[in-house]
């Protein structure tokens, strides 16, 4: 019996150690479960099958250390239907020690949740008591002694596991319990015999307690070696450090544009508290400028200003060191972004007809757009291009 007892907890606890590789370990408050149950139980040999059975119910109370491996506690109480002169509603009772082993996990692996339906094998230990209580009809009442004995328990577990998380269990348990002590016999020496054994056939309602992990069962998770946890800490310091940098750089960054941001700030505060300034025409000479007129709102260079644009191309054309300035201008009427454009569009004619009819390279003209003029007296004639022509200095 001893044999069979440490190969049996040999094999449990290799399986129990196995199983922490692909499950993370519970605590001690996860994975217990209560279980309430209720069968029959009758001699195995000797006596009549169901002519000596009698009731019996009970209680477990386990705890799943590994998805293979539990250990729990269990009493049974059989009900005295048989030996009707017995006072007593339960004759015997059994209280012990168990451990299961789930063959499904066992040899297919644990999947994370509770198969549908599993099987376990089962193995005990306990107390054995006899309630004995006899009508003595000397003295007119009943008599009464206790019987103790070692008992042992084998059996298996025929599970059906359901509900949402799976935490209840319904189960059919076949078992033998051995009486190793002989409770009514002092003459046959301690051995396992069937003629001193019961079988017992119960079934049961478990429920599992709720986890910490929030689930009612184990948990499967991946398993990391050292190596793999020693790279993963270097990444995650090497991303700390490319993060750190990557503010120092924001913070540099931000500092220099709030500097440029500041520079343009005062540079266009200044520009807007400077009074504007037209441009005026002073000191030119006939020989150096020529007006070409402009009608209201037009950019185009009218036939009877042909004449000035030619004058200046002579004078490209027999000095060819010289070049030509262009300056448009725009009479005040109109808004002040209509007189931009069409100073600008005044002085692009002027250039684009040098060019064009007159084969002037385009690099010995400058043209732009200078907004209202007020070189005139008269608003209508502030409508031109005025072009400086730059002497030949051979």
């Amino acid at each position: 019996m001893k044999k069979i007892i440490l190969s049996a907890a040999i094999v449990l606890g290799t399986v129990a150690a196995q199983a922490q590789v692909s499950v993370q370990g519970s605590k001690f408050t996860d994975n217990w479960s209560a279980t309430i149950k209720g069968g029959m139980t009758t001699p195995l040999k000797g006596h009549a099958f169901f002519g000596d059975a009698r009731g019996v119910i009970g209680a477990e109370i386990r705890k799943q250390v590994t998805p293979v491996f539990g250990l729990g506690v269990e009493g049974n109480w059989m009900i005295n239907t048989p030996h009707i002169e017995n006072s007593y509603v339960f004759d015997h009772s059994y209280v012990g020690v168990f451990g299961t082993a789930n063959l499904m996990n066992l040899f297919q692996g644990y999947q994370g949740t509770p198969r549908d339906f599993e099987v376990e094998t089962v193995l005990g230990a306990g107390w054995l008591h006899g309630y004995v209580s006899e009508w003595n009809y000397v003295n007119g009442r009943y008599n009464g002694w206790d019987k103790n004995a070692f008992g042992v328990k084998a059996g298996l577990n025929f599970n059906y596991n359901f509900g949402k998380a799976k935490e209840w269990t319904v189960s059919l348990k076949p078992a033998i319990v051995w009486d190793l002590d002989r409770l009514y016999s002092s003459t046959e020496s301690s051995k396992m015999n069937v003629n001193y054994a019961n079988f017992e056939l119960q079934a049961g309602v478990t429920y599992h307690f709720k986890n910490s992990n929030g689930t009612h069962h184990f948990a499967i998770v991946k398993p990391y070696d050292q190596a793999e946890v020693d790279g993963l800490n270097n990444q995650i310091n090497k991303l700390r450090g490319e993060l750190e940098a990557c503010n120092a750089n924001a913070a540099a960054n931000a500092a220099a544009a709030n500097a440029k941001i500041s520079q343009l700030e005062a540079a266009l505060n200044a520009c807007m508290s400077r009074k504007p300034e037209v441009v005026k025409e002073v000191s030119n000479t006939l020989n150096s400028v020529r007006y070409v007129f402009f009608k209201q709102g037009k950019s185009n260079i009218s036939a009877d200003q042909l004449p000035n644009v030619e004058q200046i191309a002579t004078y490209l054309k027999k000095h060819p060191e010289a070049k030509v300035s262009i300056k448009g201008y725009a009479s005040p009427e109109g808004s002040a972004e209509v007189n931009a454009k069409i100073a600008t569009a005044r002085a692009e004619a002027v250039k684009n007809s040098l060019v064009k009819k007159y084969k002037i390279a385009a690099d010995r003209i400058s043209a732009e757009g200078q907004g209202v003029g007020e070189m005139f007296e008269e608003p209508d004639w502030n409508r031109v291009s005025i072009c400086t022509l730059e002497e030949d200095k051979k």
